[in-house]
């Protein structure tokens, strides 16, 4: 009797003394307040349980209880009444629960190695020959007794092992490495109960029993029940009620070709109002991402104000976070702090160009200041292009992350039947510190979000240092030439090409004039193309069609196919006169698709186009969108510039595009997924990009990474650095060059054609391989180091650089990382600055196990300012 409670008793004091025996032990009360069954006055919630568990086990109604005085409660029936309707009450997770502590408490387990767990279907009959008017009953069909009769089919899910049944409401899904754990039971709020690493179904309860549960909504709305937290969506409805109150109506699992989704739709209580909530892990990688739609199912429009991707709750503790800031070339530094109590916001506001001053991506350690290797690290980004608004709110005992499009002048009004999708906001959690977050990050995005993330890119020289607006033909031709002849493989020609009535030799005209300048380049792409085949080597283009100049033939023919407002003089930006087209147009989204697509109709063999911004939106209005939905703009933009890329790719799979805006202003998930590579910034001062670079690799991949060896002095900083140390840093990304060939003395022509040489043969280990970043710049230990490692553990590329440079100073022991302990490996210095004299290292044999845990020493590897070392290790 002390572990069950049977109707076999006939005494009610028996039964009433077994109840509470029962109760007390397997604490009923917290597992009734644990599913949100409480009173704030009146009758305890445990003594109405208990007066309604005594009317089943003495088979009583309280109908005949009340009649017969027997067992008669000290309150009213409708307290009882009310008590059973207490929709907030989450019945599941009360069951949950319960079963979870009798099966660990109570029952023996079985321990037979035949034991199996098993997942139950249970479709039980649950007859009932009264009151059908009242209860809807209808003829069922009873599978045991083969026969119809009146009653309820009851659907139960549970696992067991044979001796014990736990029911099913939870929605488990994993990645290698991670789990994130929801509940989502119909008519209820759906909840977030965990995110971290990796779990099993069989561990499902042990999160409930341990307390890591977090029980919060995934997807909290303005309106009802405290409107004074943070909120996912908010609304108005059109009779000008804000409020929404969603509960669950359907769950739904399935699989795409990119992974596992779950689907979670909820309703509004009263308004014909859907949300579709989603979340998708990624086969074969570590993340896992969310986005919602949301759907307006009445006969008229309703208003959004609030529609973020992702609320995610989070563990509070000792957290800090990181996150990335900057300015034009001085993008992507790196800032990490103390996360305080508050609110911390990472924001865009630009409308074409959104990673400049920040990024959409950070990373929140959960227990302490993580490093590379070690501590629990939550990594997230979100996937888009335009305007964002990322909040990190921490409290005294809370956590939690809001991230979506940034609604700030952007509220959004959805017609009947429409739907709207957020971008979705990618995340995983790592054990391995803030390097298991970005390698999990550029394992996805090569396999996922970046076009052609498996393909080698190309070694290329760009023209814009090199000759600025100069471009001609014979000038064109002669780079090509000295570039082919060190091993270049692509040559792209920059800014200056175009433009016939208004030449383009300045940034203050010709933008949309995309004709070929005759005068510059009379033998015309075509006679570039013909440099190239001479010469070996591919050929690619500038391009920036999403502007204009106020001095351009567009702008004079198409006026009001500019972002401007109607009643006031028109903004501008670069060069006093560069305006944006309004790409919410579908005209100008064909015209933009035309500027691609017409040169490569005419030119086939172009290989590769840059594609450029370097404006802002100057003025909020739109001549296509309607008066009631210019807060439409800079939402609209990006879906007409999506829908643009789209049909490129589609028409174009193999033409290799680079995002570029002024610089590293289109560095993000949004952009990536029709993009092979993206440009880092502006600032090719390779110390500098030393820490740019760095900032950047936390999140995005070193194939999809631009970095350039420039000229001495650099034309940003004036530093004046060594043709090795450029060198060493540009081969750590995606290697290219930035430089007037001619200008190069023949001993550094002759360095640069090693240099293409080694990079070429460790190329694969550095755009394809896991990173392991060593030594921080921002430790300011005067000493940077990374390293990449190809996925069977048998060949490295090491990288080190000396950053500060002062008599006698401590210069660190670098230990290696991601090698295999048990291998050997012989080192090969890869850009000796005399082939004849590598450095000491060079031929030498290590074991794994003594680079990971001793490390080389750097002190008489990097003796002089601006020294470096870049060092291929294969195993033997």
């Amino acid at each position: 009797m002390d572990k069950s409670i049977t109707q076999a008793t006939q005494n009610d004091k028996q039964i009433s003394k077994s109840i509470k025996r029962f109760f007390t032990r397997f604490h009923i009360s917290s597992a009734l307040k644990a599913a949100n069954a409480y009173k704030r006055k009146g009758t305890p919630v445990t003594e109405i349980f208990q007066y309604m568990f005594l009317l089943i086990f003495s088979n009583r109604s309280m109908y005949m209880s009340l009649l017969t005085g027997k067992n008669t409660p000290d309150f009213a029936k409708d307290t009882v009444y009310r008590f059973m309707k207490m929709v907030q009450i989450n019945w599941m997770r009360f069951t949950t629960i319960l079963a979870s502590r009798i099966i660990n408490n109570a029952i023996l387990p079985l321990d037979s190695e035949d034991r199996a767990n098993v997942l139950i279907i249970d479709d039980s009959m649950f007859e009932r020959n009264r009151s059908k008017k009242v209860e809807l009953l209808a003829k069922v069909y009873d599978h045991a007794k083969h026969k119809y009769r009146f009653g309820f089919r009851m659907l139960t899910l549970g696992w067991s092992d044979g001796s014990t049944f736990l029911p099913v409401n939870s929605i488990l899904l994993s990645t290698e490495n991670t789990s994130m754990l929801l509940t989502a039971t119909v008519g209820d709020k759906p909840m977030y109960q965990y995110y971290g690493a990796r779990i099993s179904e069989n561990e499902i309860q042990d999160i409930f029993d341990s307390g890591v549960a977090m029980n919060k909504e995934t997807y909290p709305a303005f309106g009802t029940n405290k409107t004074d937290n943070e909120k996912a969506v908010a609304v108005m409805h059109n009779d000008g009620n804000m409020t929404l109150d969603l509960f669950v109506s359907n769950v739904r699992r399935f699989s795409d070709k990119d992974g596992n989704i779950v689907e979670i739709t909820m309703k509004d209580s009263i308004y014909p109002f859907i949300i579709k909530q989603f979340f998708k892990a990624y086969e074969g990688t570590d993340v896992i991402t969310t986005w919602v739609d949301i759907e307006n199912t009445g006969k008229k429009s309703v208003t959004l104000y609030r529609f973020a991707s992702a609320f995610l709750p989070l563990q509070r503790g000792d957290n800090w976070m990181t996150h990335f800031h900057g300015s034009w070339a001085a993008e992507h530094t790196m800032e990490e702090e103390k996360l305080t109590n508050g609110q911390k916001v990472i924001s865009n506001k630009d409308g074409m160009c959104n990673t400049e001053q920040d990024n959409p991506s950070f990373l929140l350690s959960m227990n302490g200041r993580a490093t590379e290797e070690s501590g629990d690290v939550f990594g997230g980004t979100l996937a888009w292009t335009g305007n964002y608004l990322i909040k990190v709110i921490a409290s005294n005992t809370t956590l939690s992350v809001s991230a979506g499009i940034n609604e700030e002048t952007s509220f959004y009004k959805l017609e009947r039947e429409e739907i709207f999708s957020t971008p979705e906001f990618c995340m995983t959690y790592s054990k391995c510190g803030k390097g298991g977050v970005s390698r999990a990050f550029h394992k996805w995005a090569r396999q996922y979000k970046l076009w052609g993330g498996d393909k080698n890119r190309d070694v290329l020289l760009n023209s814009w240092e090199g000759v600025y607006f100069r471009v001609n033909q014979s000038g064109m031709d002669n780079m090509m030439k000295e570039f082919s002849a060190i091993g270049g493989e692509l040559f792209v020609m920059d800014d200056g090409w175009f433009g016939n009535k208004y030449p383009r030799n300045n940034d203050k005209s010709s933008l949309g004039d995309w004709q070929v300048c005759k005068e510059k380049l009379p033998l015309g792409i075509n006679g570039l193309l013909d440099s190239a085949k001479k010469y070996n080597i591919k050929f690619g283009i500038w391009i920036e069609p999403e502007s204009s100049n106020t001095k351009s033939e567009l702008f004079e023919n198409k006026p009001k196919w500019i972002l401007r407002v109607e009643n006031r003089p028109v903004s501008t930006g670069r060069g006093g006169t560069q305006v944006i087209l309004d790409l919410s147009n579908p005209e100008v989204q064909d015209f933009v698709f035309g500027v691609v697509d017409s040169l490569m109709t005419r030119n086939p063999e172009i290989k590769y186009m840059k594609w450029d911004a370097n404006c802002s939106i100057q003025d909020y209005g739109s001549f296509y969108l309607p008066r009631d939905k210019q807060s439409h703009i800079y939402i609209e933009y990006h879906r007409g510039l999506r829908k643009v890329v789209e049909r490129i790719r589609a028409k174009y799979p193999d033409l290799v595009l680079q995002a570029c805006a002024g610089g590293g202003g289109r560095v993000n998930y949004g952009w990536l997924p029709y993009f092979n590579e993206f440009w880092t910034s502006d600032d090719t001062d390779a110390l500098q990009r030393i820490y740019l670079q760095w900032g950047v690799s936390t999140f995005y991949p070193a194939v999809a990474m631009a970095s350039h060896v420039s000229a001495t002095k650099n034309h940003q900083t004036g530093r004046q650095i060594p043709l090795k140390f450029r060198f060493d840093v540009a081969m750590s990304g995606r290697l290219g060059m930035e430089i007037q060939p001619k200008d190069m003395t023949q001993v550094e022509k002759a360095f640069a054609k090693r240099a293409i040489m080694a990079y070429k043969s460790v190329r694969r280990i550095v755009q394809f391989g896991d990173l392991y970043r060593l030594v921080s710049p921002y430790d300011n230990k005067g000493l940077a180091s990374l390293m990449y490692v190809n996925s069977e553990e048998s060949e490295a590329v090491f990288y080190a650089y000396k950053t500060e440079h002062f008599i006698n100073s401590i210069i660190p022991v670098v230990k290696l990382s991601g090698l295999c302990a048990e291998k050997n490996y012989r080192v090969k210095d890869l850009t000796p600055e005399n082939e004849e004299k590598p450095c000491a290292l060079d031929g030498k044999v290590f074991s794994g196990r003594v680079l990971m845990e001793n490390g080389l020493a750097m002190k008489s590897l990097l003796r002089k300012e601006y020294s470096s070392v870049a060092l291929h290790l294969e195993e033997v």
